[in-house]
C-alpha cells in the first residue's frame, strides 16, 4: 500500500511504503538570505528556524526517513561557507534521528562535499545518500527534483513526488486586493512527452505530485497566471493537476483558478 498525504498546513508530505514512513520535503534552500543579500535585500539568517521546522516535523510525524526532493542548497555550484555550515548543522541534527536521502538538484552541484564533510568529521548514527539528479524509485514511489528528465524506472512509479517550481497561485479578492499562496499541485501523469523524449513507449500511469518549497522565502511559479513552469515536461507532463493550499483546500484545475 502506497501514500503520499501532505502534513496538514505544512509544506511537507509523508510517504509510507511498506513499513517505512518517509517525511518528504523539497527546495530547501540553506543559506537563501545570502543569495537576497546580493540583490539588496537584507534579511537576518532564518537558518535555526528552518532546521527546526525540519526536526520538529520528524519528532512530530513519528517518520523513519528524511527526503530531500533537491534544492537543499542555494548557490549553484559550491556552497559559502555561511551555508554549508547551515546544511552541515542541519544533516547532523537529522541524522540524529533518521537516515536522510537526498535527490540531487539544481542547486545542489557540489553537496557531496558538504555530505563527505559530515560522514568524515561527525561519523553519523544514520546514513546520507546523494542520489543521482535523475531520481530513484523506492518501491511504488518515486522522487526527483524536477530539472532534468526522470529516469524511466522513476516514471513507472504508483506516485512520483517532485520539487523544483515552488508553486503558487496569486489570490485576488473583490476589492482588487490579492495575495501569495504555496499550492500543492498533484495529477495523473501524460506518458506523450516522456515517450517523445525517450523514443520509446513507456508504461506511464501513476499521478505526479509537485512540492510546495519548504522555504518561503524562495518565490515560485504563479500557476495561475500564465507563468511557463520550469521542468522540460510541463505542463504538458499533467495537464489535468489540481491545485491545493496548504491547509488542504481544493482550488480546482491549477490555470482555472
Amino acid at each position: 500500500m502506497v501514500s503520499l498525504e501532505p502534513v496538514p498546513h505544512e509544506p511537507a508530505a509523508l510517504v509510507s511504503i511498506g513499513s517505512e514512513r518517509a517525511l518528504v520535503l523539497a527546495d530547501y534552500h540553506a543559506g537563501i538570505e545570502i543569495e537576497l543579500r546580493r540583490r539588496g535585500i537584507e534579511l537576518p539568517s532564518r537558518a535555526a528556524d528552518r532546521r527546526e521546522s525540519v526536526l520538529s516535523l520528524l519528532d512530530r510525524t513519528g517518520a523513519d526517513r528524511l527526503v530531500v526532493l533537491g534544492d537543499l542548497a542555494t548557490d549553484i555550484g559550491e556552497p559559502n561557507p555561511e551555508e554549508r555550515r547551515e546544511i552541515r548543522t542541519l544533516l547532523e541534527r537529522v541524522t540524529e534521528r533518521v537516515p536522510t536521502t537526498i535527490v540531487k538538484g539544481n542547486h545542489d552541484g557540489a553537496i557531496e562535499s558538504v555530505v563527505d564533510a559530515v560522514v568524515s568529521d561527525y561519523d553519523p548514527e544514520h546514513e546520507i545518500h546523494v542520489t543521482p539528479t535523475d531520481g530513484y524509485r523506492a518501491g511504488s514511489v518515486g522522487f526527483v527534483h524536477g530539472h532534468t528528465w526522470p529516469d524511466t524506472d522513476v516514471l513507472g512509479a504508483d506516485v512520483i513526488g517532485m520539487g523544483h517550481e515552488h508553486p503558487m497561485v496569486r489570490l485576488t479578492d473583490a476589492v482588487g486586493g490579492s495575495r501569495t499562496e504555496r499550492t500543492w499541485l498533484r495529477g495523473p501523469l501524460c506518458p506523450e512527452p516522456f515517450e517523445t523524449h525517450y523514443g520509446t513507449p513507456l508504461d506511464v500511469e501513476g499521478n505526479l505530485v509537485v512540492f510546495p518549497a519548504f522555504n518561503d522565502l524562495t518565490g515560485g511559479t504563479w500557476t495561475n497566471t500564465g507563468q511557463e513552469f520550469l521542468a522540460p515536461y510541463l505542463p504538458v507532463g499533467f495537464g489535468t493537476a489540481q491545485a491545493y493550499l496548504l491547509n488542504g483546500t481544493r482550488l480546482g484545475t491549477y490555470d482555472q483558478i
